[in-house]
């Protein structure tokens, strides 16, 4: 009885099987290649400088500030990153600093702090209501689902002050009084080390370049963390009409499913209303040299305000690194966003440790003044980097490379362990 009901299917011709396969295979070929980055004929981000450079410490200087969300007691941690900063770059410069809590700062971090900053620190309270549930979530709700996180084993999931914290990076925080006065900022994490000297303004060169967003970092996000983010933001990016550009293809990963079964590929997490994925790669925030306008524009305020709205800061983790880098790429053209490839940094395990630039580091510099650096190599563009340049990173350079497709005409083969 079965041979007789799959025998028919034996004598299909190859042609018939063709005909009906060939439509869905050419639909997902062509899905495929509508997602495909296409390949710049220059190299649209480059270093802004490849060697030491003589610090112009009488130049003009951008309306910027250094700010770190910190609390009382990681005085010691904090500590380490603003004598790092002020070692590497801040002394040349001397940008104001900004120390931000949500508590009452104790008077020992501010001596300290103080005099590592030179004077150059203030120290503010965020307002309780920037750092509270939003108004409409069921608070008790809120924290259990926080707990249940955390039980989960969701990286600091379980911590309401790190859901706070995640919500307050991504839209009030540049809305605080304190702020208003400033256009660009660099963010700063206790625990970090800067180990290379950066001779240059950085404010000064993105805002000549016409850049908008500066990282160090990209790798993927805790996926258990935010399942539900990118289709949230996929859904305000139609409904707004925000058209697809490079950035944004780079951040997805199309499925290979044809259409129309592709759309159920969406009840999955990660993925849009189409069935594609996000492939979970984003900027670590930890380190940012931004444009504070752009946050401040209506479409990201809106942008912000519509996933406030869906609870997912507290009922998911939803992280200001994911947000941000997924609407840079929404919003932002590719060209603006910038890769500080010359800067060592170090924040919690993972580093970027650049190379020496052959014969750049400016050893009888006065104002550089003597110290020891790791030795120059072939192709290196660090200054005095005090790391080893051997190994540029020690995370996986997938991300790294991905985001960069839109400006760079470099496509690695292999990319995993880069």
């Amino acid at each position: 009885m079965l041979r007789r009901l799959i025998r028919p299917a034996r004598r299909l011709p190859i042609w018939l099987i063709l005909s009906v396969t060939a439509p869905f295979l050419l639909e997902v070929v062509l899905h495929l290649w509508r997602y495909s980055v296409p390949r710049p004929t220059s190299e649209l981000d480059t270093p802004f400088f490849t060697s030491c450079q003589e610090p112009d410490v009488d130049a003009k200087r951008e309306n910027a500030v250094l700010v770190m969300l910190a609390r009382n007691h990681e005085l010691e941690k904090a500590n380490k990153t603003i004598t790092s900063i002020e070692q590497h770059f801040n002394r040349w410069f001397n940008y104001p600093i900004l120390f931000l809590n949500d508590e009452k700062w104790s008077p020992r971090f501010i001596e300290v702090l103080n005099k590592t900053a030179r004077g150059l620190a203030t120290f503010e309270v965020v307002p309780q209501q920037q750092w509270t549930f939003p108004e409409g979530v069921d608070v008790n709700a809120a924290k259990q689902n926080i707990k249940e996180q955390g039980e989960r084993g969701i990286p600091h999931a379980g911590e309401e002050g790190y859901h706070h914290m995640c919500r307050f990076y991504s839209g009030k925080f540049y809305q605080l009084d304190v702020l208003k006065r400033y256009k660009w900022y660099w963010r700063l994490e206790p625990d970090v080390d800067f180990t290379c000297a950066i001779t240059y303004d950085p404010f000064v060169q993105m805002a000549r370049h016409k850049k908008v967003y500066g990282f160090t970092i990209a790798l993927w996000e805790v996926g258990k963390s935010c399942p539900s983010l990118f289709r949230s933001m996929a859904d305000w990016k139609q409904m707004m009409g925000v058209p697809t550009n490079a950035l944004w293809k780079a951040m997805v990963s199309p499925s290979w499913m044809p259409f129309p079964f592709r759309r159920f590929m969406s009840w999955l997490p990660y993925r849009d209303a189409r069935g594609d994925e996000w492939n979970l790669c984003h900027y670590w925030s930890n380190f940012e040299i931004a444009d504070m306008d752009f946050f401040r524009t209506p479409a990201y305020q809106d942008l912000f305000e519509y996933l406030d709205r869906k609870g997912g800061f507290y009922f998911e983790r939803w992280g200001d690194a994911a947000v941000h880098s997924l609407a840079v790429a929404m919003l932002v053209d590719p060209r603006k966003v910038h890769h500080f490839e010359d800067f060592g940094y170090r924040h919690d395990h993972l580093y970027q440790c650049p190379a020496n630039a052959p014969g750049g580091q400016l050893p009888d510099s006065r104002l550089l003044g003597s110290g020891t650096w790791a030795p120059e190599m072939d192709n290196g563009i660090g200054c005095r980097c005090e790391c080893d340049g051997r190994t540029t990173s020690n995370h996986p350079g997938f991300c790294l490379n991905r985001l960069k497709e839109p400006t760079t005409i470099k496509r690695p083969w292999f990319t995993w362990f880069l």
